[in-house]
């Protein structure tokens, strides 16, 4: 297979590992169901979705993995790390095995979201090696980004096994257990033979421009997609049952195939045309010879000098020509490579390390409690907000993708600390939205936060290799979202407390007043992060400026 083909194939590989990698993130769609199936308080709910969120102090291990044993052995070890964690839970609930103690519970949802790292860490280092660093922070926000649906497809597959209105909560609840522990092993055992770096990228690319037809097509797709997703989840397609959906959605994950079968078939014609040319040239150079050898035949050592001279001569052309491609190509938005223990020691990564936790940190936070949220406010609708909130979040982490192709066209490079500040305002104001009782502001604060939520987490990819290098990227950035797990024990367990304290110590609180104190904290912490990314900007903002 031709290497720029193989390049694409392995862009759409990684889409489809992302598109079902987000496990953790429908756990809101059963968390109520799993809550009365364990017989569980709404504390110790939350410390699962916190577990959850625990597996990422240990994804270190995962950017280690990557660098000593194959991509795709790192692969399958995450996947059947989720294996094992959600399908002994499956086993449990289904009484298929002994009931587990709430011990063995989380400390399953903890491996089960160490699996999502290993993962992610296989996705990240497959497109930083694959794609030149003109393209790559475009194609790491590009397959990032599908990350955001995943939710919206275990709810629609969900959906569609149980049409009937009747189905208990219960058997759906054991529903999403059983897809989040097979959905990402049969991905992974699907995608692993195209899970590898193309070494030669250099040689292969000698034009950078050559992959804009792709990247423009791979965006067109993609927002379509994200269309899709936001139309089916509002309900705006009057005619779409949820098997359209399901159905829906597995062509639009299969278009981007499109561009390496389009890559292989045009290499194809291209080998073929170069045979046909240097055929023809062939010919006619024996007839030439011939002619020269009869009228000319005492000037063959001169020719013969000359054709070395000339061929000496675009050889040194071609060797500039790929150097100045290889000076054109330097990533100039990394400022030097950083380990990870200078790194630790550094102002920026703390600055870093709490506007993330004062931003993605806490939308991750209201996210894992949408259901309880939702369920207070009286509201059945869960897995529309599930869906609403990944389909919002799917456009979220593509946006900043599409900014850096915009602008790097141009030969500007965007601040990503300027860019953090602007979403997380935004997020801020909804959280304060939450206080109105209306379902209307439910939607629309839980659209917000899903956009901003998702381009935060998008660009810091990016953020992490420009501050600190790509070269430690596998292990440095997982120790950055190490801040994920403490965020969700800290501010869950806090909303679990004020939530209990609301109910009047009964496990179960209805009204606004459940979370009220919850978003006025989580509101005035998203601005405190506005500030704090501020002031990362303005100690960054000379290496983020013209090309």
């Amino acid at each position: 297979m031709p290497s720029r083909a193989l390049q694409w194939l392995s862009l759409v590989s990684i889409i489809w590992l992302q598109s079902i990698n987000g496990t953790n993130t429908n756990f809101p769609a059963y968390s109520s169901q799993l809550k009365h199936a364990f017989s569980i308080s709404q504390l110790q709910l939350n410390n699962l979705a916190f577990a959850s969120d625990a597996g990422k102090l240990l994804g270190w291990f995962s950017g280690i993995a990557a660098i000593y044993l194959p991509l795709w052995l790192v692969l399958l070890i995450g996947s059947t790390l989720g294996l094992t964690g959600y399908g002994l839970q499956y086993l449990s609930i289904t009484n298929q095995i002994h009931s587990l103690s709430y011990l063995q519970i989380f400390s399953l949802t903890v491996l089960a979201g160490n699996s999502i790292c290993w993962i992610n860490t296989v996705s990240y280092v497959v497109v930083i090696r694959n794609f030149p660093p003109s393209y790559r922070q475009v194609a790491v926000g590009l397959t990032t980004s599908y990350q955001g649906l995943s939710a919206k497809i275990y709810t629609d597959v969900i959906a569609a096994l149980f049409r009937s209105s009747s189905s208990s909560s219960t058997k759906k609840a054991k529903a999403y257990l059983l897809l989040n522990s097979v959905l990402p092993l049969m991905a992974s055992f699907m995608t692993a033979p195209l899970i590898r770096g193309i070494n030669d990228v250099g040689l292969v690319v000698t034009k950078p421009e050559n992959m804009d037809a792709g990247f423009v097509l791979m965006f067109l797709i993609t927002m379509a997609t994200g269309v899709y997703a936001v139309v089916s989840s509002l309900g705006l397609i009057v005619s779409s049952s949820a098997l359209v959906r399901v159905i829906g959605s597995g062509v639009f994950l299969l278009a981007p195939l499109v561009i390496p079968v389009a890559e292989i078939i045009r290499e194809g014609l291209e080998k073929y045309w170069s045979l046909s040319r240097e055929k023809r040239v062939y010919h006619f150079t024996i007839e030439e010879n011939v002619h020269e050898d009869r009228h000319h035949h005492h000037q063959d050592g001169l020719k013969l000098d000359g054709d070395h001279q000339d061929h000496d001569h675009g050889r040194e052309v071609v060797v500039s020509e790929v150097d100045h491609h290889d000076h054109d190509d330097v990533d100039v938005g990394v400022r030097e490579e950083v380990g990870v223990k200078a790194m630790l020691i550094r102002i920026d990564f703390w600055l870093y390390f709490f506007v993330y936790f004062c931003s993605a940190t806490l939308g991750l936070v209201f996210l894992n409690n949408l259901g309880q949220i939702a369920e207070s406010r009286g509201s059945s609708r869960t897995s529309s907000l599930v869906s609403l909130s990944s389909s919002f979040g799917f456009f979220g982490r593509l946006m900043p993708s599409f900014l850096d192709y915009y602008f790097s066209r141009r030969k500007y490079v965007v601040s990503r600390p300027a860019l953090i500040a602007v979403l997380v305002a935004p997020m801020g104001g909804a959280f304060f939205l939450l206080l109105n009782s209306t379902n209307l502001s439910l939607y629309i604060s839980t659209a917000v936060i899903g956009v901003c939520t998702g381009a935060i987490s998008s660009i810091s990819v990016s953020t992490t290799t420009e501050l600190f290098g790509a070269k430690n990227f596998s292990v440095n950035h997982n120790v950055l979202v190490a801040n994920i797990p403490i965020g969700s024990f800290l501010f869950g367990s806090l909303a679990a407390l004020l939530y209990h304290k609301e109910g009047n110590g009964s496990g179960k609180c209805m009204g606004t007043k459940c979370y009220r104190s919850s978003f006025l904290i989580w509101g005035s912490l998203c601005f405190l992060g506005t500030i704090l990314a501020l002031i990362l900007c303005a100690r960054t903002r000379k290496f983020y400026s013209q090309r």
